[in-house]
């Protein structure tokens, strides 16, 4: 895998438009990842990204917060970018900003447009390379065929059955983070990943598996599922390293927390929390 610290003007270019994937990491105010799909992310510039904001989640609050960020860009011919970046700015207007509400995705929206950009200093990206297909599906089958030796089916269930389903999905994508040695979060697709059950998740390391072999057990770790759909569903727990299973080595992730990204009302959906009565309006 090549690293680089600065795109190509082909990488630019196939970052404009808005229909792709973008998936950012952020850290919490804890020090945990936090991973959203913004697919308004581009390259302003070599060295330079932007992200337009038209609806307001925590992950823009963490990236001015902690300032360190990762980033992965799936094009719609299934060519990936991984890599780092580092918040700078935000503005409210300039060319940046034009360039953002003259897409005809916001544009020619009723409800809402871009209204702040932020900035980023590309610290290192990868080239972009096609999606291993092949692994990813060879990954797919065995998670499948082991995953169930793996399931708990115990306590309070973490994911709903709407979010379980998400995971399941073999066309669905899914993205891990965790906090790198050097403080960035890292992104690593394990599109092959699925659910045990409705607390735990599991993998096959077989594609991307030079990344995913070093994950260390006991650590933290945030794994985001979407579909073509734009449902998406994130998820945090502990990485309990590697086991054999039905004779298929597994890594196994268990859910603690679960977060609705979806607008128009984001928040926290496990642990649940207390219901609030409404006293202004």
């Amino acid at each position: 895998m090549t690293i680089k610290n600065r795109f190509s003007e082909s990488d630019m270019k196939a970052f404009a438009p808005s229909e792709k994937v973008g998936i950012i990491a952020t850290v919490t105010p804890a020090g945990l990842p936090h991973l959203s799909l913004l697919t308004s992310v581009m390259a302003s510039t070599p060295t330079q990204m932007t992200i337009g904001e038209f609806c307001k989640g925590v992950s823009k609050d963490y990236l001015q917060q902690s300032r360190k960020a990762g980033f992965a860009i799936l094009t719609l011919d299934k060519k990936l970018w991984r890599g780092k970046a580092l918040w700078t700015h935000l503005k409210k207007e300039g060319p940046e900003y034009e360039v953002y509400n003259q897409q005809p995705m916001f544009r020619y929206n009723t409800y809402f447009g871009i209204n702040t950009v932020h900035y980023l200093d590309l610290k290192e990206t990868t080239e972009g390379a096609p999606l291993p297909l092949a692994s990813i599906a060879a990954s797919a089958i065995l998670t499948k065929i082991a995953k169930g030796a793996a399931a708990q089916n115990a306590g309070a269930k973490a994911l709903s059955p709407f979010g379980k389903n998400l995971f399941d999905r073999l066309d669905s994508l899914k993205f891990l983070s965790f906090i790198d040695d050097d403080g960035f979060p890292a992104v690593i697709p394990v599109i092959q990943c699925q659910a045990c059950d409705e607390n735990r998740l599991a993998f096959y390391p077989g594609a991307f598996g030079e990344e995913l072999d070093r994950l260390k057990a006991g650590k933290t770790m945030a794994i985001f599922g979407l579909t073509m759909q734009m449902e998406d569903v994130l998820v945090r727990g502990v990485f309990r390293g590697y086991a054999r299973r039905r004779g298929i080595r597994l890594g196994t992730l268990d859910i603690d927390w679960v977060y609705n990204s979806m607008p128009p009302n984001h928040g926290q959906i496990y642990p649940p929390l207390p219901l609030k009565a409404v006293v202004h309006f």
